[in-house]
């Protein structure tokens, strides 16, 4: 298939089309739009959100029917869909129009109080893993295995161990990677965001205000909700968040294990091509490799 040109124009298009009780409104990018979807401001009160690739197009129904199940039993706010817009004009995917969520992606410079973030962040994520997830999307290619099993990515992760090995210390990331490998959620399956990154959580006036991105959303193991612990916080943060987030020490090795893998896949393909990216990929594995 060809390159899918996602810009201002067709989505104009797809709106004045399919919804034209919105044509009045505007259209403009939003300052960051992320990677698997291309984000537009709608007026001021909406979003638009298309996949970007066929691989992330099965996200759309998956928000559509679970994210207004979930929200009211959140102590923050997620995404509300409002509606699902339909194949158009060379666009060959369902899309989403959602209400906007005031907010910036967290940095360590607009986060007040880190301890206090991830402190908030722990009980907005221990009470989705205590919603009912009986039905609930289990883990599979749809959302790139998060809540599934690591060993799913233990050739790649070998490979990228060897690959890298002048540049890390392979026996100590293969040991942090067996320790992951070595169990495996035991309980009934839980909700799990599946990609709780910075980029994915909302900050205004300092303070952790929303949780967005729900498309690796699924029912399986929450151990891949445990990144964010050595990509983002550290130190005291982190042990607030571990704190405040009561999981056996296996899940918290599998986590460990879901962070190694993800700063050795961020190394190995940006080491050539990108300064910025591999730096920040090498400082989440010097974090995941020191620290438990």
């Amino acid at each position: 298939m060809p390159e899918v040109i996602i810009d201002v124009a067709l989505v104009r298009r797809l709106i004045d089309a399919q919804f034209p009780q919105w044509a009045h409104l505007p259209v403009t990018p939003v300052a960051v739009s992320g990677w698997d979807n291309r984000t537009f401001h709608l007026g001021a009160e909406m979003t638009v959100r298309l996949p970007s690739a066929a691989h992330y197009a099965a996200q759309v129904e998956k928000e559509q029917t679970w994210l207004p199940k979930l929200a009211p039993h959140l102590p923050l706010p997620i995404p509300q869909p409002l509606t699902m817009g339909a194949p158009a004009f060379g666009y060959p995917w369902r899309w989403s129009i959602y209400r906007w969520i005031d907010g910036e992606p967290a940095t360590l410079e607009n986060v007040a109080d880190l301890s206090a973030f991830a402190t908030a962040l722990a009980e907005f994520l221990g009470v989705l893993q205590r919603i009912d997830a009986r039905n609930g999307p289990p883990a599979g290619a749809q959302n790139f295995y998060r809540g599934g099993a690591l060993a799913v990515y233990d050739a790649e992760t070998r490979r990228a161990i060897h690959d890298l090995q002048d540049k890390i210390d392979p026996a100590a990331a293969t040991a942090v990677w067996e320790i992951a490998l070595s169990s495996s959620w035991q309980a009934a399956p839980v909700w799990v965001h599946g990609d709780v990154a910075a980029s994915n959580l909302l900050v205004r006036e300092g303070k952790l205000c929303a949780v967005i991105d729900f498309g690796a959303c699924g029912v399986g193991d929450p151990a891949c909700d445990l990144v964010i612990a050595w990509t983002f916080l550290s130190g005291a943060s982190r042990e607030a968040f571990r704190s405040a987030l009561p999981l056996d020490d296996a899940t918290w090795a599998r986590g460990r294990g879901w962070a190694l893998w993800k700063a050795l896949i961020l190394l190995a393909g940006h080491v050539q091509t990108s300064d910025f990216e591999a730096a920040r990929a090498q400082r989440t594995l010097n974090e995941v490799l020191i620290s438990a």
